[in-house]
């Protein structure tokens, strides 16, 4: 069933776990995140960003995700904008069906960011969709987001909840030392948990959402490069770390990367041992069957979603 977040998240801030949310970008990404949360009766949040749009078109994705509805109809699907990084691209969204969109105003100052979030408040509310915003900087790239190590900045708990009181924001997406992409520490991994503690103490009624946060699982890594690929020394968010979060207050947390990683993988392995193949049901039917592994492994041992659907 197609759903709001609202009834997830306050599930998962009563139980304490995090609902996993994956970017979307075809039709194989989707059915493999979708048959993960089936086999695992897992709640989930399908998300596409604005260069996923782009690329796959709004009415396709819509489509997609209405069969995925009608193939799992006991299982809660919502359909989330990630970044979204103005009104009119909020705005259409909701007006095709999207059931909670985020408003990213983290590259503006705070006054700003107020004003634009609740411009998408005000309209999403009118047509019963929740809105997600950001406050604070998260290093890295993912698709049109580029944002350099030295800009990135931790959220401050007291502007979170005056920001949160201000906007009418619906969940909040802080930054506590995530980033962006598959290169996210260069040392020893460390989120700040205490900055965590602080916000969930000040707004404990709004769901907290953590971006930036893939594994980066070092098998997917090392399955790529094995297979011709070239990514040294990526490193992302440990499973224990992510866990951790889930059980403290975060109710939202964001994979794209690790999906990358699980579908390049396939395919590179599925090329390497097949160099004749060509038929595109063999190399991308390997990389769902990845996808699917990946997203029930999330679901099962890190957000502690599986059987909460």
């Amino acid at each position: 069933m197609l759903v709001t977040t609202q009834e997830m998240f306050e599930k998962s801030m009563k139980e304490k776990f995090a609902i996993g949310a994956f970017n979307v970008n075809d039709m194989e990404i989707m059915q493999g995140i979708v048959d993960a949360a089936a086999v695992t009766n897992s709640p989930v949040i399908l998300q596409a960003s604005s260069s996923a749009i782009k690329y796959a078109k709004i009415g396709y994705l819509m489509k997609m995700v209405e069969a995925a509805v009608e193939e799992h109809p006991n299982i809660p699907i919502a359909m989330h904008l990630d970044h979204g990084p103005d009104f009119e691209t909020a705005k259409m969204c909701i007006d095709h069906g999207f059931t909670s969109v985020m408003i990213d105003g983290s590259k503006y100052d705070f006054e700003e960011n107020i004003a634009l979030t609740k411009q998408v408040v005000e309209y999403a509310h009118s047509k019963g969709v929740v809105v997600e915003a950001e406050l604070g900087k998260l290093a890295g790239i993912e698709d049109e987001v580029n944002v350099a190590a030295s800009d990135a900045m931790y959220t401050d708990p007291a502007q979170a909840e005056e920001f949160v009181k201000r906007t009418g924001c619906d969940s909040l997406a802080i930054a506590i030392g995530t980033s962006h992409g598959a290169y996210k520490f260069k040392g020893e991994a460390k989120l700040r948990f205490d900055i965590l503690q602080e916000i969930k103490n000040r707004i404990p009624a709004t769901p907290i959402v953590l971006h930036g946060a893939s594994t980066v699982i070092p098998s997917l890594v090392e399955m790529c490069n094995q297979y011709g690929g070239d990514i040294p020394g990526a490193k992302g968010v440990p499973d224990e770390m992510l866990h951790q979060a889930s059980i403290s207050g975060v109710s939202k947390i964001n994979v794209d990367t690790d999906l990358r990683l699980a579908m390049t993988a396939g395919i590179r392995k599925t090329f390497a041992e097949n160099p004749n193949a060509f038929d595109p049901r063999k190399y991308l039917g390997v990389a769902r069957e990845l996808i699917q592994e990946t997203v029930k492994h999330k679901m099962t041992n890190v957000f502690g979603s599986a059987g909460k659907a």
